[in-house]
């Protein structure tokens, strides 16, 4: 009897040896090679459809199809507008933040307009069922199959042809085609290219959940992200009730928008004002604390920055950022020292962004030189004034996008000052009860707050 070939393949990354390694040369992953056997030549040779025939691009139908509400805003905001169909969309995050209660709760939503059928794998129909009661969910055009058989999920599809299809997790289905265990590289790309080739062929909507890794990262190979048509992170601070779903791959709509939910006993709620919600609790007239407009997509979002500077007890100066990258803080302490003269450099630094929200854009820049030097004078920022600009290395304030935005929504809001780049007042018109402060320079932002 010949003896089958195997390959070993990284549950990391993807990458395949003819032998077996400690580490991975691709990942540098420990540990992370398992055996496999290839994937067989008949699994392979499928097609998306009918053969077809070049067309020249002026003759393709571009008729934009109508996108189906989840009837879930914020979700839909996510989505781009909705689900579209024949689309295959990932939704990743870690356990217990949420993935299987939103699609749950946005399943019985869209089985209104048709069949949906929910797949899961990693639970029995009655603890489902349990979850649903408990959300209040009912549909009687839900269907639920606890399957971890892709064949059977195929077959049961074919059976009922439902509008929508939910997979619960697709790090547990396999397919027999292979002798591998569900969850590797090799079941997972072979698992989700058929389940593609039904959306697209079928134009069936398909919602697949991925777990994380301990880094974050969806498991298994980065193909995974590559063959879906939107990647959905479920973002959470376990110690905040509050939830962010963000778009980082949308091949039919924006990747900078988010949506905003609160997890109660009831399940995920949606948070139309995310702003209010942030500002809630803030502290008013306490030195190192700041509102910040910091726009995601097309949201404007108004958080508060916390920052404590205090006298080092040790030789380095402590240094810690929460939601805001701890390098961008460094630069910024940096141009305090330099540019400003504020001698904080040997002072330990704290910053924090109250809410478990995460900043990522330059415009924040203002708010933390200002929510540093607040702590640092022991002397409070007015509570009705928010601060925006990005900052560069000779101190200078440069002009942000969409200032428009944020003004407009620290007015609806109740702010009455506003500390903004000098180059974002051209074509800015003031709303009612806001005064707007333009700054060239970072020093004359200290005049302004402290004045």
């Amino acid at each position: 009897m010949v003896k089958q070939k195997t390959f070993f393949t990284c549950q990391q990354c993807g990458f395949q040896s003819p032998k077996w390694m400690g580490r991975c040369p691709d990942c540098r992953q420990w540990n992370t090679l398992a055996e496999e056997t290839p994937v067989p030549a008949a699994s392979t040779g499928r097609s998306l459809a009918r053969p077809g025939v070049p067309q020249r691009l002026t003759e393709v139908d571009g008729q934009e199809e109508d996108r189906l509400s989840c009837g879930i805003a914020e979700l839909d905001r996510t989505l781009g507008g909705g689900v579209v169909p024949g689309s295959l969309v990932l939704v990743g995050g870690d356990p217990g933040i949420g993935k299987s209660t939103l699609l749950l709760q946005a399943v019985a939503q869209l089985a209104k307009r048709g069949k949906a059928l929910y797949v899961t794998a990693e639970e029995s129909t009655r603890q489902v069922k349990l979850r649903a009661d408990r959300l209040g969910v009912a549909a009687e055009q839900l269907f639920l199959l606890a399957e971890t058989s892709l064949e059977q999920v195929q077959q049961q599809v074919a059976s009922i042809q439902p509008d929508f299809l939910i997979v619960d997790s697709i790090q547990t289905i396999f397919t027999s085609s292979l002798e591998s265990a569900p969850g590797s590289v090799s079941q997972v790309r072979e698992c989700a290219g058929r389940l593609m080739l039904m959306a697209k062929g079928d134009g069936l909507p398909i919602f697949l959940v991925g777990h994380v890794t301990k880094d974050g990262a969806i498991a298994g190979p980065r193909m995974l992200e590559h063959m879906v048509d939107t990647v959905l992170y479920f973002e959470g601070d376990p110690g905040h009730p509050y939830r962010i779903l963000r778009a980082v791959k949308n091949r039919f709509g924006s990747t900078n928008e988010i949506g905003v939910f609160e997890m109660k006993e009831s399940g995920l709620k949606e948070v139309g004002n995310p702003s209010e919600l942030f500002l809630a609790e803030r502290p008013e007239k306490s030195a190192g604390s700041v509102v910040v407009p910091s726009l995601e997509g097309s949201r404007p979002i108004l958080v508060e920055l916390q920052a404590l500077v205090s006298s080092s007890t040790f030789g380095t100066p402590q240094r810690t950022a929460i939601g805001i990258d701890h390098k961008r803080v460094a630069l910024l302490v940096a141009i305090l020292e330099k540019k400003v003269e504020l001698s904080i450099a040997g002072q330990d630094i704290f910053l924090n962004v109250a809410g478990g929200v995460r900043l990522d854009e330059p415009a924040v820049d203002l708010g933390v030189i200002a929510a540093l030097a607040s702590s640092h004078l022991n002397r409070a920022i007015c509570p009705q004034t928010v601060i925006f600009g990005e900052v560069g290395l000779t101190g200078e304030v440069r002009a942000v996008s969409r200032p428009e935005l944020r003004v407009r929504e620290a007015a609806r809001l109740g702010f009455t000052r506003c500390v903004l780049p000098k180059g974002n007042l051209k074509n800015l018109e003031a709303p009612q009860g806001m005064r707007l402060c333009g700054v060239r320079h970072a020093g004359e932002l200290l005049e302004i707050i402290f004045n």
